[in-house]
């Protein structure tokens, strides 16, 4: 076994079809972003005041997933950075994914992460809240000094805590002397905005931007520049480029999908031993990003939506049907959150929340009639039969069943 594994390893060593993967992250920043000189140029025009330690006004960014929101943005802070230094301005931008667990799920967590990245401390738990926003203003107001704060993915804030988190940050320049803060929202939700408090909106949103989706054309651009960068020559067969762009445009123009369909085809080519990225790694990287994607939401998804999941995923195993009603999927849940210890919702709030699981794709919900007895959903799960047993797993470790 051990002189199989040597072999499996020194074949990953002498083969490799990458000659620099980090280019297909998600996180890289590359030299120029195509398609995006619009954006960019506005960003930019928006948050150039703090080069003159002036405050510019907080920004909202949105668009669809993968549309290159943060990739501007961070973009353009490295930019900033570099002028600073240039210009002997000492400027502050810090960034934190609010979509981490354990960093964005109290103002709390997001305060101590934020006094961290400035080279503060405090506990991970235990003080007060007021606490810490004091040890986070005494860090900053310590000097005249524009801090500019980028909330990506910022309406899980308003998902996990409030809006009133935000609301509090705008307001802290008035307690400020010396330091000023301006907020930078990266959101996925186009509608954000609209659903949050008045107050919130008028100091959140002074200006803002909208990201379109990238189309297939454009996709294939960004794909043929990475492309160079990340893998040797002549490794990528014909047609997998536009095949990577025509699948991500379908998904909303979502580049980071293209980008990813073509990491994970690399890698898989590689596991086999291939010496080329042809067009059946392409569908076999689509199929596993799929599958990734619904283990993703299911992990990640409020209690709430985790446990109506598991009474239509429960209902369908042991019933042994295709398809289950909204009240049998209401019963069922109503008996899993008395052994679970949680809130029993509403069955207007449950047919919501089922509304939900259908707009993910994890289940088909039709509402249908039943004459004189009104209307209900019949809810049919949408997932391939080999993932259920994985996913009925993630949930009963998630609600400790």
């Amino acid at each position: 076994m051990g002189a199989q594994l040597n072999k499996i390893f020194d074949n990953a060593m002498n083969s490799s079809l990458f000659k620099n993967k980090a280019v297909l992250q998600a996180n890289f920043v590359p030299e120029s972003i195509p398609h995006r000189d619009a954006q960019v140029e506005q960003v930019a025009g928006i948050l150039v005041p703090i080069l003159r330690s002036e405050r510019p006004s907080n920004l909202f960014v949105y668009g669809k997933t993968g549309t290159g929101k943060t990739l501007s943005v961070q973009y353009v802070r490295q930019e900033l950075q570099k002028k600073a230094v240039e210009l002997g301005v000492d400027i502050r931008i810090e960034y934190i994914n609010c979509k981490l667990k354990k960093v964005a799920d109290t103002e709390y967590r997001i305060l101590a992460a934020l006094i961290q990245q400035m080279g503060g401390k405090v506990a991970e738990t235990g003080l007060p809240t007021e606490q810490v926003y004091s040890k986070f203003i005494e860090m900053i107001d310590d000097k005249k000094q524009v801090v500019i704060i980028i909330f990506d993915e910022i309406d899980q804030i308003i998902k996990k805590i409030s809006d009133d988190f935000l609301y509090s940050l705008t307001r802290l320049n008035s307690e400020l002397s010396k330091a000023q803060i301006c907020l930078i929202g990266i959101s996925n939700d186009v509608t954000f905005l609209e659903n949050i408090d008045p107050r919130v909106r008028s100091s959140l949103g002074e200006e803002e931007i909208v990201f379109p989706p990238y189309n297939a054309l454009q996709l294939q651009d960004i794909l043929n520049e990475r492309c160079k960068l990340a893998f040797k020559d002549g490794v990528v067969d014909d047609g997998v480029i536009s095949k990577c762009a025509a699948f991500a445009a379908r998904e909303h123009g979502d580049a980071r999908r293209a980008l990813d369909l073509l990491r994970i085809a690399g890698e898989l080519s590689e596991r086999e031993g291939s010496a080329k990225i042809d067009l059946k790694y392409i569908d076999a990287a689509n199929d596993k990003i799929e599958k990734d994607k619904i283990f993703d939401i299911v992990s990640t998804a409020p209690k709430q939506f985790q446990l109506i999941l598991y009474s239509i995923l429960k209902l369908t195993r042991e019933k042994k049907i295709e398809s289950i009603f909204t009240g049998d999927v209401f019963n069922y849940y109503q008996d899993l959150c008395k052994r679970t210890h949680n809130e029993i919702l509403t069955q207007r709030r449950i047919s919501d929340i089922i509304g939900e699981t259908d707009m993910l794709g994890l289940t088909n919900a039709n509402v249908i009639s039943k004459g004189r007895h009104g209307r209900t959903k019949e809810i049919k799960l949408a997932f391939a039969d080999h993932l259920l047993d994985k996913i009925e797993s993630i949930l009963i470790e998630s609600l400790g069943l």
